[in-house]
């Protein structure tokens, strides 16, 4: 098949890019119902301006540009060992283009291979059909923050706010709940959730996954289970977590389940959560030339989701600039907004762990971390981001506090917030934490005016030190030097509410 190279790449391409139709749809109905001026208005407004940037200039939508997985359809007789050589080939040239982030990283030694190639990346997975005139190639690229609000319940369990989840369809909707709750603003809200009833624990969270193939606004053929989800969407959306967990009136937006068989010992709920940067396409190919007929999901004339040029300012926001003193930091309250202007140093998982037991290569006092991975390029002689939204912040929760002690570290950029280890030193040390939007990778890589210089590149490239120069890159302070934290507030409010929940419903 000579073609079949060439249009995986451009589904890789495109998925990385691109956000499927039913996707736009659920991010416009969520910007219309989220009251304008608050915090998730804001956020959703970041969000649909990177959408549009995206889908402009086929940059990633969001930096971590997950773990590819595909799931295939094939003719009997097709040579799946080919086709499968044909996508690790046009996954390591989407790398090299710069279209996937290079994510793949040996467990043992954490050396990036540099290709998003290595055992058990990309997942593939093979099914044949009758079809003998066509392939059906679907692809999901789910990142990491998200991936890590995944959750498995084994029932009978009792789940906090919620009680007892007793093996029945009204425990399986308490597993559902508490997970969407647990996972606050960490997996990038607001998101979708593909379940799976029954099932082992390997067979669940792969059926929980395959639910996400399904489109957000189709109707599951079983009765119970579409009431089921329909319930799921409805009462999410009352537990004020909202876009980024900033509050609001929209949490999730899409709820699919499926079930499986079981054995009689083991009742398995498996959640696997999804960011609103819910990344899916798929095509139908020529099962003789391998070139794409018709693409699934995908909408061939997307319209711009943004309703205005840039995000709304209010003339309200505050600008720092790094080196940052105790008094700039104390200054700053809990729901500030923020530009950050002027010189920020990258640092996630590799870094903190490095500086714990080692000196920083750059000096630290009154210094911006940034929780970022971004998607690098070298293009003559120099480097270039081209996407850079925030990762999660919760993995640096065992570091952090001891990292701003140590080395003077005055504000920290992230997604979804920090715990009280880190709370407790920015209080007693005088720093912010700076919370930006989760997958506005494209929004954040314009504030980037050029890379001042990389340190520890030896970790690879998500994981190194990035010396950034940026200009009018704009965050919420959500947790500040006075020890108050929004997501400590909206954590315990939107728990009162999940307790509301509690009573059976079916």
């Amino acid at each position: 098949m000579r073609a079949f190279k060439e249009s995986m790449l451009e589904l890789i391409t495109k998925t990385s890019t691109t956000l499927p139709a039913d996707v736009r749809r659920a991010i416009a109905a969520a910007l219309e119902q989220e009251e304008p001026g608050t915090r998730a208005a804001q956020a959703l407004a970041i969000i649909a301006t990177n959408v549009d940037m995206a889908c402009e200039t086929e940059g990633p939508i969001c930096q971590d540009t997950g773990m590819p997985t595909f799931e295939i359809k094939v003719p009997v007789g097709v040579n799946q060992i080919v086709l499968k050589q044909q996508i690790l080939e046009a996954i390591a040239e989407a790398t090299r283009l710069g279209k996937l982030r290079p994510n793949s990283v040996d467990s043992l030694t954490g050396k990036n291979s540099g290709t998003n190639l290595g055992p058990g990346t990309p997942i593939i997975h093979f099914e044949q059909w009758e079809n003998e005139e066509e392939i059906e190639v679907r692809l999901i690229l789910k990142g990491g923050g998200c991936e890590n609000q995944n959750a498995q319940y084994s029932l009978p369990c009792e789940l906090p706010h919620l009680g007892r989840a007793d093996r029945n369809l009204d425990g399986v909707r308490k597993c559902i709940l508490h997970a969407i709750w647990q996972a606050q603003g960490q997996g990038c809200s607001a998101g979708a959730v593909g379940v799976c009833i029954g099932g082992d624990r390997a067979s669940g969270y792969h059926h929980a996954k395959l639910q996400l193939f399904r489109p957000l606004d189709d109707v599951n053929p079983d009765p119970d289970l579409a009431r089921l989800e329909e319930y799921i969407l409805k009462a999410a959306n009352t537990l004020n977590i909202g876009t980024m967990g900033f509050g609001g009136r929209v949490t999730l937006i899409g709820c699919k389940i499926g079930a499986l068989n079981r054995l009689p010992a083991s009742f398995f709920v498996s959640v696997a959560y999804d960011c609103w940067a819910f990344r899916r396409l798929g095509v139908v190919l020529d099962a003789r030339t391998g070139e794409i007929t018709r693409w699934l999901y995908r909408d061939e004339r997307p319209q711009p989701l943004a309703r205005a040029e840039g995000v709304p300012l209010t003339g309200r926001e505050i600008a720092i600039r790094a080196p940052l003193s105790e008094e700039d930091v104390r200054r700053l309250n809990v729901g500030d907004v923020v530009l950050v202007q002027g010189e920020v140093f990258t640092g996630r998982d590799a870094v903190h762990a490095h500086l714990m037991t080692h000196e920083p290569p750059v000096d630290l006092r009154g210094a911006i971390l940034y929780h970022c991975g971004p998607v690098a390029l070298r293009e003559d002689g120099r480097w270039r981001i081209t996407a850079a939204g925030p990762t999660t912040s919760m993995r640096e929760e065992p570091y952090q506090g001891e990292i701003i002690r140590r080395y003077g570290v005055r504000a920290v950029i992230g997604k979804g917030g920090m715990g009280p280890k880190t709370l407790a030193a920015m209080k007693d040390c005088g720093a912010v934490y700076l919370n930006a939007i989760g997958g506005a990778a494209q929004y954040y890589a314009r504030c980037i005016e050029e890379v001042l210089g990389v340190h520890l590149l030896e970790f690879g490239i998500p994981e190194a030190m990035w010396h950034l120069r940026v200009k009018d890159f704009p965050a919420i302070v959500t947790m500040d030097a006075h020890g108050n934290s929004l997501h400590e507030d909206v954590e315990r409010a939107s728990a009162i509410l999940l307790e509301r929940l509690a009573e059976p419903v079916f």
